[in-house]
């Protein structure tokens, strides 16, 4: 059951599994309610730091002075939540702390996102969100029917094409540095558009990783904090999906 289980996040080793019965013992076990609970709770967190940031934008009286206002915001709270995203996926039982911290961080850089967009693109962050919403609500629902099962060959090539697609934006990032672009990424062409769908389908394929995680870890009686991890591991899949979905749309605005 460890290697089932750890198999859905690189993150997870057996070293958890093999002591969960004797810290569950001590502190209670993981259960689905209890991931959702905290799921939930973290999202709101997400929400009221999301609004923020929206907020300061548009109270700034033009564009440029809403990026001045919100820049620092966004850079500041991407490479933050970067680095406690790491530390989170490698120390699990501080899960509890960093998850929370996560989400302020993820809320202040896409509510300053968001409204960048929706000023470029008036009415897009509403689509964007209710594509996530239904996207969610679509692969829970293939997940739980077994429409869609998570075999041990579907785990490796959603897991092998995650890394292909977060190795692609590497170069994509390194060759920026240096004033190469690779037009597929930002291009509004068929090519650009078909680019992020296949993108989109891999985000939304890792919500089954995530549902799969959670049923089986809690069916092990993983440890209670294992709950925080949970929704962590939710939330970056839901995060990554909706800026996936924005920027689809907002290149099918450009056409």
């Amino acid at each position: 059951m460890a290697n089932i289980v750890k198999g859905s996040n690189p993150a997870l080793s057996g070293k958890i599994f093999e002591t969960a019965a004797r810290e569950g013992a001590a502190g209670g076990t993981m259960t689905v309610t209890g991931t959702v609970n905290k799921t939930l709770l973290i999202f709101l967190i997400l929400l009221a730091s999301a609004y923020y940031t929206w907020s300061k934008f548009f109270a700034a009286a033009d564009m440029q002075a809403a990026m001045t206002a919100v820049k620092p915001w966004m850079i500041g709270s991407a490479i933050a939540g970067f680095v406690v995203a790491i530390a989170n996926s490698f120390m699990p039982k501080w899960s509890a702390i960093l998850t929370p911290i996560y989400a302020v961080l993820e809320g202040l850089f896409l509510g300053s996102v968001s409204a960048f967009f929706n000023v470029l693109y008036p009415g897009i962050v509403p689509q964007a969100v209710g594509l996530t919403i239904a996207t969610f609500f679509g692969m829970l629902f293939l997940y739980r029917t077994g429409i869609i099962k998570v075999t041990a060959r579907l785990r490796s090539i959603i897991i092998g094409a995650t890394f292909g697609i977060a190795l692609f934006y590497f170069v994509y990032i390194i060759l920026g540095l240096f004033g190469v672009d690779l037009g597929i990424v930002n291009s509004s062409s068929g090519l650009g558009i078909g680019f992020s769908l296949v993108v989109v389908g891999i985000a939304a394929f890792n919500l089954l990783l995530d549902f799969d995680f959670i049923e089986k870890a809690s069916a092990f009686g993983a440890p209670k904090y294992m709950e925080w991890y949970g929704a962590f591991g939710l939330m970056v899949t839901l995060v990554w999906l909706y800026i996936e979905i924005l920027r689809l749309l907002a290149k099918m605005r450009d056409r």
